[in-house]
């Protein structure tokens, strides 16, 4: 087994392209690993973040005239782009979605998608087997039980896959705060959906913004 370490296995955003897969109401309503609201915020944050660094993202839908069409808090952040709809379980079997994918020229594949064990496992191993570098982004996922998505994140690992949440996979694109060409957007980002580092934040500039002499007066 060959181990993912050193600094080139660490994400990139130059080199990533963002594959969300079958975020649809047919899929949500029966998520159970999750509350529902929380699927829907990740994928969003997920969506901002990977606009915020100028990472190309492909939406995809499977047999959206009957599983509904992909939740609007993704497709406004990209509106006007074509959504992709199959009629695969299996996206990596799409020749439209593998050919857009080839065609941004990136290694790191990043997934995510509903349900994580089917329609995002078989893409991820596919794609593995194919000597993609891949990421699967869990927490923009949802299966229909908690023990389904735990053992497809194990079936994915062990065939070769990394596995990371949102705001992790947002801070390894960032890597340096030194790097503020993204850092308008990125905060953005935190503060509508990182809830405790979002308000954190606007707490933070609230005092730095705040005279000194009032918050003296307020017994500071």
């Amino acid at each position: 087994m060959s181990f993912r370490n050193g600094l080139d296995s660490l994400l990139r955003p130059e080199d990533s392209v963002l594959v969300l897969i079958d975020h649809q109401p047919f899929q949500l309503a029966n998520v159970n690993s999750h509350d529902p609201q929380t699927v829907v915020n990740n994928t969003a944050a997920l969506a901002k973040t990977a606009k915020a660094f100028s990472v190309p993202t492909i939406i995809t839908s499977v047999i959206a005239d009957r599983g509904g069409l992909i939740f609007p808090q993704i497709t406004e952040v990209f509106p006007g782009q074509e959504v992709i709809d199959r009629t695969t379980l299996n996206t990596w079997e799409d020749k439209k979605v593998v050919d857009v994918v080839k065609a941004t020229g990136r290694k790191q594949l990043i997934i995510a998608g509903l349900y994580i064990e089917i329609c995002v496992a078989m893409p991820v191993i596919h794609a593995l087997g194919e000597g993609w570098d891949v990421t699967v982004v869990t927490d923009a996922c949802g299966a229909v039980s908690l023990e389904a998505h735990e053992v497809a994140i194990q079936r994915m690992i062990a065939a070769g896959a990394n596995v990371m949440t949102w705001l992790a996979l947002a801070s390894e694109w960032l890597r340096d705060h030194a790097r503020t060409e993204h850092t308008a957007e990125f905060v953005e980002v935190l503060k509508q959906h990182a809830a405790g580092i979002g308000i954190a934040f606007l707490w933070e500039q609230q005092l730095l913004n705040t005279p000194v002499e009032t918050l003296q007066g307020a017994g500071f």
